[in-house]
């Protein structure tokens, strides 16, 4: 079972950053890494669960990230807002799945 406290705070410190980022490394960077636009959908999908008032799993939403990401493996030739997506949706996962 997540521990919704961690969760919480993860979320409330990445999640602005995050909807800033992820639209500009998706036009930036997408042409280059289309899979990136899969997690931006992946993405988007969580915000709107995250948002609702009754909170759906994000079980296997993280497991696509995980997935299509390599675990979160950062590309060597993209961006430090790149890189910093990936690790905060890293962080969302580990303190999700605690």
């Amino acid at each position: 079972m997540p521990d919704k406290s961690s969760f919480e705070e993860v979320k409330t410190k990445h999640l602005e950053t995050l909807k800033t980022y992820v639209p500009i490394v998706a036009r930036v960077h997408g042409p280059t890494h289309p899979e990136f636009y899969k997690v931006r959908d992946i993405y988007d999908q969580m915000v709107l669960k995250i948002s609702a008032p009754e909170q759906s799993d994000l079980t296997s939403d993280f497991a696509s990230l995980r997935e299509i990401t390599s675990n979160y493996t950062i590309p060597g030739d993209v961006c430090e807002s790149y890189a910093a997506v990936y690790n905060m949706l890293a962080d969302l996962d580990k303190a999700y799945s605690a």
